[in-house]
């Protein structure tokens, strides 16, 4: 493989007037400038691009800076089976919490730290028996949020596939309905090698978030239109679930307000379907996802647009989040997580080469982002 490649570059040199071939980790990259010429391309630069062994780009609009990828070494060979098992027991747990606010099955257990881990035993001990049948009544609310959250992280690893980046499959993290209303703290994949410049970046960190989007839109859509408008209450809020009897109120965003005036117009409070909740949390996730801040696919975008300036947009969002704390504890929960994700900072690390900048064609993306993160961001989460 090694020798074809080299063959390749040696096919494409004749079409640069310079290049350099660097090696990172598990992936070989060559940055070509490319003659005028070639430059467009031409056949003979188009024909050698075919047969390379690996991923290309364009780095600049007026394709005189290309971009080639190539795998060097053995990758080895993936853990599917943790992945299955991850999903599986994702899927049970999703169930479990569809099944909870289905009203089919209500968790049980003593108060305390103890109790949450025998509560957690008591919800696999009933799967032995003829309990998981309860859990079937969960399947509107699990397959929808699963589709969603599977679908963000596909999104993810086919653009790093793009780009030749070595990317894990999604790692999905379980959690017993009896500790998280959901069914799982979401999933993540691994980069596995560097990510070179801005553009990829960008790519990778808004492809999840925007595929993940249009699911939720269809999942949202369906959800609403089986909710049930209610009579206004004493309570503010406008969408609610009853989870094992008890009544939670929902924050909205602008994409909430705006799907449930579009399907349930003049209705003062809604309680919403599990579809519809499923749609809620996928909604909810996507804008936490993309806060700009550190290593948050937020963070990965607005690094892509701005470079180094995201630090600055990256401290205002952690001071406003200790702000909305004020109002709704759980953002104190996310500052945490969203630190430990970041080592600390809540500034992005650099890219390999952070002075190239996005190509002007690419740029739109990352506004998109921007664009759902503000139609999906929930000021104050639950009321």
């Amino acid at each position: 493989m090694r020798e074809a490649s080299r063959g390749s570059i040696n096919s494409l040199s004749a079409t640069f007037e310079a290049w350099r071939t660097h090696a990172l980790g598990r992936r070989e990259y060559t940055e070509a400038l490319v003659a005028p010429e070639h430059r467009g391309p031409s056949p003979a630069l188009a024909e050698a691009l075919a047969a390379w062994p690996g991923s290309h780009y364009w780095a600049d609009a007026d394709h005189s800076h290309l971009v080639l990828i190539r795998a060097v070494g053995s990758t080895g060979a993936e853990r599917w089976l943790l992945h299955l098992v991850l999903f599986g027991l994702t899927v049970v747990c999703a169930l479990g919490a569809g099944a909870a606010l289905a009203g089919s099955w209500t968790p049980t257990e003593p108060p305390g730290l103890v109790g949450v881990v025998i509560g957690g035993a008591r919800f696999f001990e009933r799967l032995a028996g003829e309990g998981w049948r309860d859990l079937l009544a969960g399947w509107s609310f699990a397959v929808p949020l699963l589709a969603i959250l599977l679908v963000h992280e596909l999104g993810h690893y086919f653009a790093a596939r793009r780009y030749g980046i070595d990317a894990s499959p999604p790692y999905f993290l379980p959690v017993p309905p009896n500790l998280s209303p959901i069914g799982s703290l979401g999933a993540y994949i691994r980069l596995r090698s560097p990510v070179l410049d801005r553009r990829q970046l960008l790519d990778v960190g808004a492809a999840g978030p925007l595929a993940g989007f249009v699911v939720t839109l269809a999942v949202l859509a369906w959800g609403l239109h089986v909710s049930q408008p209610m009579e206004p209450g004493l309570e503010p809020a406008r969408s609610f679930v009853l989870l094992a009897g008890e009544r939670i109120g929902l924050g909205d965003s602008l994409l909430i307000a705006a799907f449930r005036e579009l399907f349930l117009p003049g209705a003062r409070t809604v309680h919403l379907s599990l579809p519809a909740f499923a749609g809620w949390v996928g909604a909810f996730i996507t804008g936490l996802n993309l806060l700009p801040l550190s290593q948050l696919d937020g963070g990965h975008v607005l690094y892509g647009l701005l470079g180094r300036r995201q630090s600055a947009v990256g401290l205002v969002t952690l001071i406003g989040l200790i702000g909305l704390a004020q109002l709704s504890w759980n953002w104190y929960v996310w500052v945490a997580v969203a630190l430990f994700v970041g080592g600390g900072g809540w500034a992005h690390p650099s890219v390999l080469a952070p002075a190239r900048p996005v190509p002007p064609g690419r740029r739109w993306i990352g506004w998109l982002a921007v664009v759902v993160f503000v139609l999906t961001f929930v000021p104050v989460p639950f009321r």
